[in-house]
């Protein structure tokens, strides 16, 4: 009886894993080859704000603007993502999030590594222009599912924000400022 009773347990189990989508992945194939190449890391971030920011044009559906440049990244980029709003939202939350990631690792390895300071400023001015133009979208959010995408990226976006204001301010190097001007 315990055999036949454990039997039926783990074929509910197996049913029951089998019938559960299976995750969203965040990036597609071809931003997932462009993070692994990007081994510096203010490259790596523009991989992430670049991924983002795609996800965002579908979302505001600006890419018919921004025809002429989707079709020269497609190549390298690939076709834009897909996905519901709520998706799209939820993919650029997982994208800030795993940028997060990458700075914090970099940080636990060399917290001076002068990139730390730049690639969070990219960040941080990115999600600013992110966050800017979802905002009204936030406010009309339909669904739990697509409510608890704008919570989770605006969580991420928070604690972008709340890293940069703790850097120091920003040191401008004369000399190169001089130099990029001629």
């Amino acid at each position: 009886m315990i055999t036949r009773t454990l039997l039926v347990l783990l074929c509910a189990l197996f049913v029951s894993h089998a019938a559960t989508p299976q995750k969203r992945d965040h990036l597609t194939e071809q931003e997932v080859d462009l993070v692994k190449e990007a081994q510096a890391l203010d490259k790596r971030i523009d991989v992430f704000i670049k991924a983002a920011e795609r996800r965002l044009m579908v979302i505001t559906g600006s890419s018919a603007a921004n025809a002429k440049q989707l079709k020269k990244d497609s190549e390298k980029w690939g076709e834009l993502p897909t996905g519901s709003r709520a998706e799209l939202v939820s993919d650029i939350a997982r994208i800030f999030d795993e940028a997060i990631t990458n700075i914090d690792d970099v940080s636990a390895r060399d917290e001076r590594n002068p990139l730390i300071s730049k690639s969070l400023r990219k960040l941080a001015q990115s999600v600013n222009t992110i966050m800017t133009q979802l905002k009204p979208l936030a406010t009309q959010a339909k669904g739990d599912a697509e409510v608890a995408s704008f919570e989770l990226l605006n969580e991420d976006a928070q604690s972008i924000l709340e890293a940069v204001n703790k850097l120091p301010p920003e040191v401008v190097d004369k000399k190169a400022k001089k130099n990029e001007k001629n």
